[in-house]
């Protein structure tokens, strides 16, 4: 990738890799400003279809003029590379915001809402339907604000549709049923995800989950979403109303605008909203059951009569086999099963989750492959939970294709200063954490099983626990043996040296000279060793709290 594109924008590092397009963080040299540059890979500038939906992204997104939208500020080719320049938005997803903190409180939820809803109503206003809204196309940045990101699917008001899985794309979790149905979008389809996208901010979880995105998209079609009340009892009615109304299968329950959405997000926290009713749908009216004719007329009026139950039970247990049966048939004909069994799946951002979470988002996002662990050290990123994955998040690869979790062990080791400390202690400490310990005794007056030198790893010096190479080694103090010596009349310093020497510990006493008369005083020898506690010869053996005493006159 060259530094310099158009003469005026220099590349700084990459940001990520989409199915289409790679993404770069750049500087605008002209209005010195941090940039973010989609540039559509090389090889599929030829291809029409992707270069029209690129170009359709470029078309979509510059329309929109809206603080909760992400701006286009420029759209270009040079060198047969087609690219979008765009704001770059310093933060994080909205999902990684979910993953980390999990479900949010009320007036954030509503207020994240707030935006999202104000940014689509601006966008059907200019009649684009995004039809990819999701938290994974949401940014948010440090001070709160939310910006939707990624139109590349976003389709404007009787555009032409570029294949038949054109008409079917976005994630299954935010997936409205009309959509699974093979119908196309309108801008009731962008309110059923925006209302998927409240309740996962109000619990911190989609309400839909299944082994792959078919199933996840045939409940969409025939489960009502989960109260957000029964997750969390302390939510207004209010709140879950809006909820109920944007995520209606039909959609003539569902809100006919964003506008509409918007109005009730504004008021659902006033507090004579707190207690309102519970909305609640008439059912559909379904035409009247036809009576099921039996092989056998002569004998069905005796039968129906005698088993009235058992009759009711097979009626019943038929229409649930034609209604499975009709469903089975709509999703074929429709198209959507060669639709939602994805060729292709970005990688998802899991860093910062558990093993576990990781492989439940893999798992839900479709992904079959096999699942490897790696383990390294991390300064930041807490034992348990993922560093990276391999290939990277926003890779686009096969859902079979194996994915490698690397897994923080948490920060290294960093090496104490042992000195001073006990050796049996210290010994324990280290072979626990799979540090090979050498040690040598050596006679000292320090107390005994002190260290007294280190080795090998030093104090500051930083190891991989894991590692097999860790060696330290340690001096520690042994009791002090040796046979006395004789220092009778040496100065009193020189004496204490020596047997220090030898590991003994030495007391000093002073020999009073007040009863001696002034004859004697000039007699005696001052500074000198007088007598020693322990005799020459003994075999002397250094036990705690013991000591050497040398006497002598001042």
């Amino acid at each position: 990738m060259p530094n310099m594109l158009a003469d005026r924008y220099m590349i700084v590092r990459s940001l990520g890799e989409g199915g289409m397009a790679d993404v770069y963080l750049a500087m605008d040299t002209i209005l010195n400003r941090e940039v973010a540059i989609k540039i559509l890979r090389g090889e599929l500038s030829s291809d029409p279809v992707t270069l029209l939906r690129f170009t359709r992204e470029a078309n979509a997104a510059s329309k929109l003029n809206h603080p909760n939208v992400v701006q286009v500020y420029d759209v270009g080719e040079v060198d047969n590379r087609h690219y979008i320049v765009m704001e770059y938005v310093r933060g994080r997803t909205l999902k990684q915001l979910i993953q980390i903190r999990g479900a949010l409180h009320k007036e954030e939820a509503v207020g994240i809402m707030k935006q999202l809803v104000s940014a689509i109503a601006h966008a059907h206003s200019k009649d684009i339907i995004h039809r990819d809204i999701k938290p994974q196309n949401i940014l948010v940045k440090d001070d709160g604000t939310v910006k939707i990101a990624d139109f590349g699917i976003a389709l404007a008001h009787n555009a032409v549709q570029l294949t038949q899985n054109d008409s079917v794309l976005g994630s299954a979790h935010y997936l409205a049923p009309e959509t699974t149905r093979g119908e196309p979008a309108t801008n009731q389809t962008d309110i059923y995800s925006l209302g998927i996208v409240f309740y996962e901010l109000l619990t911190g979880s989609v309400p839909f989950t299944g082994d792959n995105p078919v199933s996840i998209a045939m409940k969409h079609l025939s489960e009502e979403v989960p109260s957000v009340r029964e997750f969390n009892p302390s939510l207004p009615q209010s709140i879950e109303n809006i909820i109920i109304k944007a995520t209606a299968k039909n959609r003539a329950n569902r809100y006919k605008s964003a506008e509409e959405m918007l109005e009730d997000l504004n008021h659902c926290l006033d507090e004579e909203n707190a207690n309102a009713d519970k909305v609640v749908f008439e059912p559909e009216e379904k035409e009247e059951e036809k009576t099921v004719v039996l092989s056998n007329v002569s004998e069905a009026p005796e039968k129906i009569a005698d088993e009235p139950h058992r009759s009711g039970w097979v009626v019943g247990a038929l229409l649930v086999v034609v209604f499975a049966a009709l469903i089975a048939l709509l999703v074929y004909f429709s198209g959507i099963l060669n639709v939602m069994v994805p060729t292709e799946l970005t990688v998802p951002n899991v860093s910062n989750l558990t093993e576990e979470r990781a492989r439940e988002e893999l798992q839900a996002m479709g992904f079959t492959g096999e699942i490897t662990l790696r383990y390294e050290n991390h300064d930041t990123i807490e034992a348990g939970e993922i560093i990276r994955t391999n290939p990277a998040n926003q890779q686009v690869v096969s859902p079979s294709t194996p994915i490698t979790l690397v897994i923080s062990k948490g920060p290294k080791m960093v090496i104490e200063n042992y000195v001073g400390q006990n050796i049996d202690e210290v010994e324990a400490k280290l072979n626990e954490l799979g540090i090979t310990v050498s040690k040598t005794g050596k006679p000292s007056k320090e107390k005994s099983g002190t260290i007294l030198s280190q080795e090998l790893l030093m104090p500051g010096d930083e190891i991989d626990t894991d590692s097999r190479n860790n060696r330290i080694r340690f001096t520690y103090a042994t009791p002090a043996e040796f046979v006395m010596i004789d220092v009778m009349g040496q100065p009193i310093e020189t004496a204490k040296q020596r047997l220090e020497e030898l590991g003994a510990v030495v007391t000093l006493e002073v020999i009073p000279t007040n009863s001696l008369d002034p004859e004697e005083l000039e007699t005696i020898d001052t500074g000198v060793v007088i007598e020693q506690s322990v005799e020459r010869g003994t075999f002397y053996i250094q036990e705690e709290g013991a000591s050497i005493v040398l006497r002598y006159y001042e």
